[in-house]
């Protein structure tokens, strides 16, 4: 019992020195890892992020207030965010584009995300995480 119980709190400890510190920086990678589609009538299903043509990655830009996909995904989506705040130690982004709301908060000194995107009688939510990108 005492070995499982070390064996899980030196990966708790490896898993937050591995952490994406995003403090500071302007311009992420992030991925999208898991997500969930919701429907008004309150069902809701686990899906992966590309069943919901989710990108596998977008690129955040805070300086220029876009989300973009990488070139390498061929989908050429660009879209500006009318609201970005850094606040306790997270990053809120918010905006509307093409009848749909979406928010994504990021926590800075892990690089985790969640993303909300909601539009009449649907919502998906994608969970993922954030690096900064080269320039």
């Amino acid at each position: 019992m005492k070995k499982l119980l070390f064996a899980c709190l030196g990966l708790a400890v490896s898993g937050v020195a591995a952490a994406e510190d995003v403090t500071d920086v302007t311009r992420m990678i992030c991925a999208s890892g898991q997500a969930q589609i919701c429907l008004e009538t309150g069902d809701c299903y686990a899906a992966t992020p590309w069943e919901l043509s989710v990108p596998d990655f977008v690129i955040i830009d805070t300086k220029k207030g876009t989300i973009s996909t990488t070139k390498a995904s061929g989908l050429n989506r660009s879209t500006e965010f009318t609201k970005s705040e850094r606040k306790e130690g997270l990053i809120h982004l918010q905006g509307v584009e093409g009848g749909r709301a979406f928010s994504f908060v990021i926590h800075e000194q892990t690089g985790r995300m969640t993303a909300a995107i909601a539009r009449d009688g649907l919502s998906v939510t994608v969970f993922g995480a954030c690096t900064a990108a080269k320039l």
